[in-house]
């Protein structure tokens, strides 16, 4: 380990893997370690595709991956007895009117994990029950995160003071297609979308695919959304429930009853490519969001309790 370890923060979608591809090519300087964030309820092409890059690009480099979690964000959110961090639910409020429950999932099962593995990697104390203490004075990383050109306006600096945040993909002036055009010349180009199996900003593409494909987790999924309507099961058990109906569908109805075959206008628009860019958007979730970034949630940004 450098004395100012650089550390990918590996969400295993395009531009995170993409920036592991070009760390171990040498096009970027070696990682020490890549960090992934395990939620616990990820579909199995991204665990799958997670123990390829790891046999495949990783370890050949010398890179260890490190996975880390804080639970299973969907058994925590069944569970009365644990205290569940919310996901952004649609509510659909006794009046009729929609509203979107506060996102404190990606803070609960990404971005701590990453940060106190982060602080592990500088020589913070781990206590006996695992535990990870404060990160050594004066010591930080250098994080990458994958924000690619396209969306450069998500880049921030890091908000503690053992890290600071890099943006190799804007340095290189690489958009996601660039990234995905690079994956797929290197055999990568199937490279899933990193999301929850139940994740709300999930498009009606994302729930087609997985009903037509993964039939097995889009059970699991509409299980899930009928299991919280009323919100996490802890809040119900204390009778703090919402006082509307949550969903994950942002038609506001159960997610087996929900319009997921009609074509929205932004798959109509990302289905508009040029024959250049044909080949490496046909993998795209089409006008869906770009997965769960820790950092920089390309799903949008949930301003209201709905609750």
């Amino acid at each position: 380990m450098t004395a100012t370890p650089r550390v990918l923060s590996l969400g295993a979608g395009v531009q995170s893997t993409a920036l592991l591809l070009l760390s171990a090519e040498g096009v970027i300087p070696k990682y020490d370690a890549a960090v992934f964030a395990d939620t616990g309820w990820e579909p199995a092409s991204v665990y799958k595709h997670l123990d390829r890059i790891d046999r495949e690009i990783a370890q050949p480099a010398g890179i260890p991956i490190l996975r880390v979690g804080r639970g299973n964000i969907r058994d925590d959110a069944l569970n009365p007895e644990h205290r569940f961090a919310s996901m952004p639910l649609f509510v659909k409020n006794p009046d009729g009117s929609g509203g979107l429950a506060r996102r404190q999932c990606t803070n609960e099962y990404k971005l701590k994990p990453i940060k106190a593995a982060v602080r592990a990697l500088l020589g913070a104390k781990v206590s006996e029950d695992g535990s990870i203490g404060r990160a050594p004075a004066g010591r930080h990383v250098n994080q990458s995160i994958g924000i690619s050109i396209d969306e450069f306006e998500r880049a921030k600096d890091a908000d503690v003071q053992y890290a600071r945040n890099k943006f190799p993909l804007l340095d290189l002036g690489m958009s996601r297609n660039d990234c995905r055009r690079y994956l797929t010349t290197n055999g990568l180009g199937d490279t899933p979308k990193s999301a929850c199996i139940g994740c709300p900003f999930s498009g009606n593409a994302r729930w087609r695919r997985m009903r037509d494909e993964n039939p097995d987790e889009f059970a699991d999924a509409v299980t899930f959304d009928h299991a919280i309507r009323g919100g996490g099961a802890s809040a119900n058990a204390k009778g703090k429930t919402l006082r509307g109906k949550a969903y994950l569908h942002r038609a506001m109805v159960p997610l087996d009853e929900a319009p997921i075959d009609r074509v929205t206008r932004g798959e109509w628009k990302s289905r508009q490519v040029d024959l250049f860019d044909a080949v490496a958007d046909q993998l795209m979730e089409d006008g869906d969001p770009d997965g769960c970034s820790p950092w920089a949630c390309r799903s949008g940004t949930p301003v209201v309790d709905a609750a």
